[in-house]
């Protein structure tokens, strides 16, 4: 009220000396001597009895002039309105700032530091460590003279057409395919060899080339310092079948490889062929420009990565004999990518790997005829077990030393629309085991990827059984996919497996065969059922490639964030990136799966129909395994 009361009393004061000498009375402005003339009665009286003593006074003093009542009441009116306005300005501020600290009290809180906050923040500080994007300097002017030719349609045409061309070769990967020197259907590798001997002959020229378990494929590109570790890049050519019943669903045939302008179309344009044609692009053109390297180079292509990588362990003795033990500085196998998290770029490099185990349940039981049935059938006891297996999933297992909590700190730490409260539950469960289960509950609803990332998956993607309609099925089976969680093993799903298919087979007086062992009936029983490894592809979780001080990690990352900071991209794509440790659900010491592809770059995934990669995202690829070959070459990060 002080701001008030001063000007009245300047104003009483001035009114009284005016008062006090008529010359000054005389002097107001004529618009005040024109309102005098008016009717007192349009004169508005005070709002309230309780206007200030100093104005009441005046009033007194002015009986035989209302102008000067008039104007004094005039002043108090506005000094009451001003007053107002403050009033609801600091309502409308406070209400705004309450209404921040509701929505994003994030920013409160770093605007208002409480000592709580103050050791969240220091937590903060250390969750997710970034490197700084690595350029090859001692290759600035060859980089930069790529980068201008991977710009130019000429260039852009001739490598879509290179993918394309990959993906007009059905090189299928069926589940019982037999031995490559059997089985016919292996021979559509041949005719990939030959297409890419013919689009890439300076690479074949330059590169000594083996085949491996007859149609596998390993090049050697010999650089000149023999002291250095080579490094290997991996990829695989084979695909999924595609499904009759649903080609017609297709936009393009799934094996045009058709470009329409702005997608490559066709089985294996996203799984794997921009692997192979990408890598192989990128060497034919550093060839092209005279390139040698000074770290020896070695790529590895194989053949049934689709059904489990039964033939990897021949490339994996091939590589042990050639270059022996501990041999390679570091391995980037196809696998992660990179996704938009609310305007910053989370790339995931994979740096675990899941463990794997296909299940084949077998259901024995006596034939006959229909008309006769037992209580049962074999397809109901195989439904049974079904059930039971979906009705007990697994369980996810949350860990603060495992790759899935390293990756939400950093989504805690650098996605934007990360909610608050899932961010400090992250921050507290670093020291908090209770927090820790808190935000363990939470997941499932917060996170769709949480269960099939932090836990043992299971899918029943086959089932088979009966012959003809009126004869009751003698052998039915169902195989069930496994992705093996970090934290478990093969036989540890071995033994729960087991442990939910007994009840069933004891329920229907069946013997059960579980992985060799007898388990539960041992007297002479109606049937058998029988638990074994599909495809012999048991394989246990890979060892966490190291992140914390590690070189080929430093240097991978560096090489992703140096690749997205310069993309050539045409469209609006994010300045913001950064790495995140990532698993792979399908690793030995510095093994990486990263593929550098966009997850928008995806039309419709892989292993689906529509599979198509967006073009712009296949050339980021190719810059992606050019400036890692040659960060790599310079690198004092390697070995």
């Amino acid at each position: 009220m002080g701001r008030l009361v001063a000007p009245t009393l300047s104003y009483d004061c001035e009114l009284s000396a005016m008062l006090s000498d008529g010359r000054k009375l005389s002097s107001l402005p004529h618009t005040r001597i024109v309102m005098s003339q008016t009717s007192q009665t349009e004169r508005e009286p005070f709002a309230d009895d309780k206007a200030p003593f100093i104005v009441q006074n005046t009033h007194r003093r002015a009986k035989a002039d209302p102008e000067l009542v008039w104007h004094a009441t005039q002043n108090y009116k506005r000094q009451r309105s001003a007053l107002r306005s403050k009033i609801l300005d600091f309502a409308c501020v406070l209400g705004f700032v309450l209404l921040l600290h509701r929505f994003w009290p994030s920013l409160t809180s770093n605007a208002f530091p409480t000592h709580e906050s103050q050791g969240l923040l220091a937590i903060e500080d250390e969750m997710c460590p970034q490197v700084s994007a690595i350029t090859p300097s001692g290759h600035t002017l060859l980089i930069d003279t790529l980068d201008e030719e991977y710009g130019t349609r000429e260039f852009k045409l001739k490598a879509y057409e290179s993918l394309g061309g990959a993906v007009r070769i059905p090189t299928v990967c069926y589940d019982d395919l037999g031995a490559p020197e059997e089985d016919p259907r292996w021979k559509v590798f041949d005719e990939f060899h030959t297409y890419i001997e013919q689009r890439f002959q300076k690479v074949h020229a330059a590169l000594q080339r083996t085949k491996v378990a007859t149609y596998a494929l390993v090049y050697h590109w010999q650089g000149t310092d023999t002291s250095l570790k080579p490094l290997l890049l991996a990829a695989h050519m084979d695909v999924v079948p595609t499904n009759a019943a649903t080609e017609a669903d297709w936009i393009n045939p799934p094996f045009s490889g058709y470009y329409d302008g702005e997608w490559i179309w066709g089985r294996g344009s996203c799984d794997d062929k921009p692997g192979v044609i990408g890598i192989m692009t990128a060497i034919e053109t550093l060839l092209e420009q005279g390139f040698k390297p000074t770290r020896t180079v070695i790529l590895a292509y194989g053949i049934d990565e689709e059904r489990g990588g039964t033939t990897l362990p021949a490339i994996g003795e091939y590589l042990v004999k050639s270059y022996g033990e501990d041999s390679i500085s570091m391995i980037v196998d196809e696998g992660g990518g990179y996704s938009d998290l609310s305007g910053t770029i989370f790339a995931t490099p994979a740096v675990a790997e899941k463990g794997y185990l296909d299940v084949r349940v077998d259901v024995l039981t006596p034939g006959g005829h229909s008309s006769r049935p037992p209580k049962h059938t074999g397809i109901g006891i195989l439904a049974s077990v079904v059930t039971e297996l979906e009705a007990n999933p697994h369980v996810p297992k949350l860990a603060r030393d495992r790759t899935y909590y390293q990756g939400l700190q950093c989504r805690a730490k650098y996605d934007a629309g990360f909610p608050f409260d899932m961010r400090k539950l992250v921050i507290e469960s670093q020291t908090s085991d209770e927090k820790l289960h808190e935000l363990e509950t939470k997941l499932d609803d917060f996170d769709p990827a949480y269960s099939a990332s932090a836990g043992t998956t299971q899918a029943i993607d086959i089932i088979y059984g009966g012959v003809k309609i009126n004869a009751l099925p003698e052998a039915v089976y169902a195989i069930t996919n496994h992705r093996i969680a970090d934290h478990s093993s093969v036989s540890e799903l071995q033994d729960r497996f087991a442990s939910i298919v007994a009840p069933v087979a004891a329920k229907h007086n069946m013997s059960l065969d579980a992985f060799g062992k007898s388990i539960g009936l041992e007297a002479s029983t109606w049937g058998l059922v029988k638990v074994s490894d599909a495809f012999a592809s048991a394989l246990e979780p890979a060892p966490v490639t190291p992140t914390t001080r590690s070189g080929p990690y430093e240097l991978l990352s560096g090489t992703v964030l140096s690749t997205l900071k310069t993309n050539l991209r045409t469209d609006d794509f994010p300045d913001v990136s950064v790495v995140s440790p990532g698993l792979s659900l399908a690793l030995p010491r510095h093994i990486f799966r990263y593929g550098h592809r966009g997850t928008a770059d995806a039309y419709n995934g892989a292993h689906t129909i529509n599979e198509a990669i967006r073009a712009e995202g296949f050339l980021e690829q190719i810059r992606f395994f050019t400036r890692l070959i040659l960060n790599a070459d310079e690198t004092d990060l390697l070995d």
